[in-house]
């Protein structure tokens, strides 16, 4: 069996079989610099396949979430933790921003809760999505 790799750029010890995932002391990489990286083309990647799920049953692309981490504020900032896509590891910051959205079927604004959890890649070049959905 081939050992996970950690493919994020925060060099922290990976977690054993039972272990926790969560990460103290974060976030783990400046927001100010992540927001800037999604406005560089290619620069996200949808890094797990419920994450690829998820923002195809918003309707969105790559530059919708691009648009949703530029909204995002420090105090928008939940936790940190390890994910895995199955493969490897990546110590993520998870952040859940709220806003209000016109819904034009109901033909009002709604308050709507998004959920998002990334990493930066080793290089600092890309941008990986591991969660992107709605609370509800």
């Amino acid at each position: 069996m081939v050992p996970f790799k950690n493919l994020s750029a925060f060099n922290g010890v990976l977690p054993k079989d039972g272990e926790s995932r969560k990460i103290a002391g974060g976030p783990l990489y400046p927001l100010a610099d992540v927001q800037a990286l999604t406005l560089q083309a290619g620069s996200l990647n949808l890094w797990t396949r419920r994450c690829m799920q998820d923002v195809a049953k918003l309707g969105f692309d790559t530059d919708d979430v691009g648009g949703l981490i530029r909204e995002l504020t420090k105090q928008d900032y939940r936790d940190s933790e390890w994910c895995d896509n199955g493969n490897s590891w990546a110590a993520c910051d998870a952040y859940t921003l709220k806003r209000l959205e016109f819904i034009e079927a109901a033909g009002k604004s709604f308050r709507i809760e998004y959920f998002l959890k990334f990493a930066l890649g080793k290089s600092g070049k890309l941008i990986l999505i591991v969660s992107c959905h709605t609370s509800s």
